[in-house]
């Protein structure tokens, strides 16, 4: 039986799904190396939306709109998206203070995006730190 994620992503381009399912791979490996807990999955606002109790929900899609682009989508109320573009403006795309934009013509940054995954999955208890304690 597959997943809510499952059945959104299998909408999606070949090109998006590939890339949409080695980021929730790598969202499930961080959290496992950090021993962070069971990574919750749902859907928001029709987005596969990824959780850990220690962290801020991050959401990924894939827009029409936009055919050549995947998102990581975070709240936009925490100082993640501020704290990615002050560590990784030279290797990053960003839209306002909301997601990380991704170009599927592009091999996926892993370590950059590795390091935006824990900050994110670990951002309870990396919040009233300056660039979240991430330097």
């Amino acid at each position: 039986m597959s997943s809510p994620i499952d059945n959104q992503i299998s909408h999606y381009p070949s090109n998006a799904k590939k890339y949409l399912n080695e980021l929730r791979t790598m969202i499930h490996r961080v959290a496992g190396d950090l021993e962070l807990g069971k990574v919750e999955e749902s859907l928001k606002w029709q987005e596969p939306s990824l959780t850990v109790p220690s962290g801020s929900p991050i959401r990924m899609d894939w827009k029409l709109k936009t055919p050549n682009h995947c998102y990581l989508f975070f709240h936009c109320q925490t100082k993640l998206v501020d704290t990615f573009r002050e560590l990784y403006a030279d290797e990053l795309q960003f839209q306002g203070n909301r997601a990380i934009v991704l170009s599927l013509d592009q091999p996926l940054p892993y370590s950059a995006i590795e390091h935006c995954l824990t900050l994110a999955l670990t951002y309870q208890e990396r919040k009233h730190f300056p660039l979240l304690s991430a330097m």
